[in-house]
């Protein structure tokens, strides 16, 4: 859903708290950390390929609220079947957008890849409404 964004309110329990990951290397961790609790409980092999995708997509949807968004205001990451959901909140309304890699002068801008690599590599990506304002980007990576 990266070209067209589906939309759609996000309620979390009253009182919910959870420690969340603000900068690009501790969602990383909390990353790996789950998928390789799946990986020892199910005891499945872990492929290395895989992870390093999911790690990079929590990496640059991370990056993506602190540069663009405001901040990380939430971060859950759940593995579930054949894959592990990321989900990043951060305070801004503001869709990702995909930047020209060129400016009017042709000139190469500096950035703009994490939205690109985040469709490419994730099999759905959402963009939700949060009820107190900002969004929340939940990108599923494949595990295998």
């Amino acid at each position: 859903m990266c070209e067209e964004h589906m939309i759609e309110s996000v309620f979390e329990p009253p009182g919910a708290h959870r420690a969340r990951p603000c900068k690009p290397a501790e969602a990383r961790r909390a990353v790996e950390r789950a998928v390789a609790e799946r990986c020892r409980t199910t005891h499945t092999p872990c492929d290395t390929d895989a992870l390093s995708d999911a790690l990079l997509v929590a990496s640059e949807l991370t990056t993506n609220a602190i540069l663009h968004g405001g901040g990380v205001t939430d971060f859950q990451v759940d593995v579930d079947g054949p894959g592990v959901r990321v989900s990043v909140s951060d305070r801004s309304d503001a869709l990702p957008v995909t930047v020209p890699r060129t400016d009017p002068h042709g000139r190469m801008r500096h950035g703009g890849h994490g939205w690109p690599i985040v469709c490419r590599l994730a099999r759905d990506v959402r963009v939700s409404d949060l009820p107190a304002g900002g969004k929340c980007i939940t990108a599923v990576v494949p595990l295998s």
